[in-house]
């Protein structure tokens, strides 16, 4: 099968490398790819929200599927349009991955089906979402833009100045454009969070191995917000007992409602799940592969990924053993000076082969070109390096040393990587 893959960062590059693993796979494509892709496939210079161009090129080209890995052009009806042209396509059609595309739509489901979610309420005015804040007087409070807003639209506030300036941000400014229109306001849980991709049919559902993901971009969980600064897979928070709570109070549910609303949801479906002490609770759902929980969670599956991806295509899942190897797995991110906030672009990256790889570990592309036969940074995460192990803290050794060989100036990253992951490990054994 030949095979093109929209999207540029390294949860492109790790579903990159695993179809590169099957053996079904003939010719693999990426548009519009990075550096580090393009010495897995051949990259295409096309834009993941033009339909019209994709289906041109998977036409002529004789693609046999279109992989869509972004939640923006999902969201756009991609899905949808390929299938329409007899092009076939992975991830769910425009109705069911407004599950991820309105923070508005995928609460009321929860309330609807009974799924476990934090308490909220839905504002399109920025006043009477602040004189709700301040009636509840109850801080943290997290406000979230109803719309994408590529992973930042979430904010967490102390206090009612804080609350004011999420509103201001969100509704009045607009950083996010009309994703801000309307606000969910919403309860603040505590807890260890999980990570559960899963991949459904719209009738079964296989969730994937766990994973962690580290948002903040200092050590000790300090700073800003990020896209992910590094991740571990299994979550040792998502014990087997866990596991089976949301398999029949959220998973099963969440699938089984989106089929009952006419929205049956093909793809991976990604929830976010905070362990509070009353229970696993769905922080958010996405509609895609997380990043870079992808690049934990893909390098443990022994299972043919094309097999899986026909299976989701033709109902069949039910039918399909997919397995797991019994290993740990880490990812060390190494960002921009400055990410995720304003930072500088093209400096020379040393310490990767002439395939941007180093020995010991994955190095999964995500921010970076190619200019005078040389990788250098483009993004504000730049290359996310996984290693396996058989234990955390052999693969986060692994992980770290290659990290260490790598370097471009202002590089940073996260030296904690596991560390939380580490102490619970041990705190049960």
């Amino acid at each position: 099968m030949d095979i093109l893959v929209l999207g540029s960062g390294g949860r492109e590059h790790a579903i990159v490398r695993k179809l590169k693993e099957s053996p079904q796979v003939g010719q693999l494509y990426c548009a519009p790819g990075n550096a580090g892709i393009g010495k897995d496939a051949v990259c295409v210079p096309l834009s993941v929200m033009d339909k019209e161009a994709v289906l041109g090129f998977a036409k002529e080209h004789g693609v046999d599927l279109v992989f869509i890995a972004p939640e923006d052009p999902l969201a756009a009806g991609m899905a949808d349009f390929l299938e329409e042209n007899g092009v076939a396509a992975f991830g769910p059609n425009a109705a069911a991955a407004v599950i991820e595309s309105s923070k508005a739509f995928s609460k009321e489901l929860m309330k609807k089906y009974g799924i476990p979610t934090a308490g909220y309420e839905i504002f399109d005015d920025p006043n009477e979402a602040m004189d709700y804040i301040e009636g509840e007087g109850r801080y943290p409070v997290a406000v979230k833009a109803d719309g994408l807003a590529v992973g930042k639209g979430a904010i967490i506030a102390e206090n009612a100045e804080e609350a004011r300036n999420a509103l201001q941000t969100l509704m009045v400014d607009k950083a996010f454009g009309h994703s801000g229109d309307r606000v969910v306001v919403e309860e603040f849980l505590t807890g260890p969070e999980v990570t559960v991709l899963s991949f459904t049919d719209g009738e079964t559902i296989c969730p994937m191995v766990s994973s962690m993901d580290h948002k903040r971009v200092g050590d000790g969980d300090m700073g800003p917000n990020t896209g992910g600064m590094g991740t571990v897979s299994p979550n040792p928070f998502y014990t087997e007992e866990v596991a089976e709570i949301c398999m029949q109070q959220i998973f099963l549910p969440t699938v089984r409602a989106m089929k009952a609303e006419g929205r049956p949801f093909r793809g991976c479906l990604y929830f976010g799940l905070m362990l509070t002490p009353e229970g696993p609770k769905v922080i958010e759902y996405n509609c895609r592969f997380g990043d870079p929980e992808t690049q934990v969670v893909l390098p443990r599956l022994e299972t043919d990924l094309v097999d899986i991806l026909l299976a989701v295509r033709s109902g069949t899942l039910k039918d399909l053993e997919i397995r797991w190897k019994d290993q740990r797995s880490a990812c060390v991110i190494l960002a921009s000076g400055g990410y995720p906030g304003s930072y500088a672009k093209g400096k020379v990256i040393a310490g990767l082969d002439e395939n941007g790889q180093v020995s010991g570990a994955t190095v999964y592309h995500a921010g970076t070109a190619e200019q005078a036969g040389q990788f250098v940074t483009n993004g504000g995460r730049v290359l996310g390096v996984t290693a396996l192990g058989d234990s955390l803290e052999q693969a986060l050794q692994r992980a770290y040393k290659a990290a260490e060989g790598i370097h471009f100036e202002g590089m940073i990253y996260r030296r904690d990587v596991g560390k939380r992951a580490l102490e619970a490990e041990r705190s049960t054994v």
